[in-house]
């Protein structure tokens, strides 16, 4: 499971009296979840108005991070292409795993110094996940435009007769070059016409040179084959080749268009190469960078709940709860008896449920506080 629960409850007559509580309701005899103290410091409280905008914004604020998350996580697995399953272990936040990440948080007092206001700490956090936002596209679209150029040229030199490039194919000695008045034709053949080519193709027009033809390649279901013929000729043989089911395909052998295009293929293919790295080395930094900020989001929207929630002096305990699956519903119910009374009119109201005047910003609403961490951040599994 890589979903946590983020809760917090008013202290006991000390924090460590509420920690041991819920570790007696969750662990002691039931085992519904794997449980960690959540430490956030003692951040700067402000006014109670200030609290109450900020609560609004750090919900707003929380979606777009978790966004710019997981938009990263995403476009790694994309850069990684073949090596998906390298992908988990490139997302990593400090330089720990996700879950070793969550489970030890320590808050970053150098990213995110406490003496700053509340209101000053998510405007660095909005900041920040902006500019990696920013730059994410900038470098995606870069990214993506070689790599679809440079698909497009594979493309082209891949894939039926019919339509495939045939500058990779095509030789300079099977053409006649040079020439006022023969020109060399590749004509598509289907396998099951070769027999009926070799038979027909001198009489298809007038000024088709004899015994001209050659086999030059061949795939699953056609070949390639080279006719020379009097230029004057050419709209007739395209017309009764193609009554007879076979392919003119329009080429020129041109040395340096062939050339140009062999040499545009390698030049991207060695873009794409040297950019990859330092995409991928970007991607891990600020993957760890947004990732970072959405965990202290959390932390700084628990901190707020629970001022507004609990009252001052600031007296509440953090915790993370990691549910086992199949107890989900179990703990829930359990945490329900443990805190209802921190909230008598709070009987469980699911974000589902859609209560007139009631804003809940599609959160769940429980008598303790609540944020959910999911920690599976990529639409695919790994």
């Amino acid at each position: 499971m890589t979903e946590f629960w983020l809760i917090s409850a008013p202290g006991e007559k000390t924090c460590q009296q509420t920690w041991d509580k819920l570790m007696v309701a969750t662990t002691r005899t039931n085992n519904l979840s794997v449980n960690n103290k959540f430490n956030i410091p003692d951040l700067k409280v402000g006014t109670l108005d200030v609290l109450v905008g900020l609560s609004d914004e750090l919900a707003k604020l929380d979606t777009f991070v978790e966004s710019v998350v997981k938009k990263v996580a995403q476009y790694m697995a994309d850069v990684l292409e073949d090596s998906r399953d390298k992908v988990q272990e490139n997302l990593l936040a400090n330089g720990v795993d996700l879950v070793t990440y969550i489970t030890r948080f320590q808050w970053d007092m150098a990213k995110y110094p406490i003496k700053q206001s509340l209101k000053n700490i998510s405007e660095i956090i909005a900041k920040q996940a902006s500019q990696i936002d920013n730059d994410l596209k900038a470098r995606a679209s870069a990214y993506n435009n070689l790599k679809g150029n440079l698909q497009n040229l594979e493309r082209k030199n891949a894939g039926s007769l019919l339509t495939r490039s045939l500058a990779d194919i095509a030789k300079k000695e099977d053409f006649v070059l040079d020439s006022e008045y023969l020109i060399t034709m590749l004509v598509v053949v289907p396998k099951t016409g070769y027999t009926d080519w070799q038979k027909t193709y001198e009489t298809l027009s007038e000024m088709v040179v004899p015994r001209s033809t050659k086999l030059l390649f061949e795939d699953h279901d056609s070949g390639l084959f080279s006719v020379t013929l009097f230029r004057k000729a050419i709209d007739d043989f395209k017309h009764k080749a193609r009554e007879n089911k076979f392919t003119v395909r329009d080429f020129q052998y041109n040395e340096e268009e062939m050339k140009a295009d062999k040499e545009e293929m390698t030049r991207l293919s060695t873009d794409k190469k040297k950019q990859f790295g330092p995409l991928v080395r970007w991607l891990k930094v600020n993957f760890s960078e947004a990732f970072i900020a959405w965990i202290h989001i959390k932390a700084l929207r628990v901190f707020v709940e629970s001022v507004l929630r609990y009252g001052l002096p600031v007296n509440f305990q953090a915790m993370l709860l990691q549910p086992t699956k199949k107890n989900m519903k179990k703990l829930r119910e359990v945490l329900n008896d443990l805190y209802k009374h921190l909230d008598s009119s709070a009987a469980i109201i699911d974000a589902a449920m859609d209560i007139p005047g009631l804003n809940l910003s599609q959160q769940e609403y429980y008598p303790y506080v609540y944020y959910k961490i999911d920690c599976n951040l990529l639409d695919f599994k790994v």
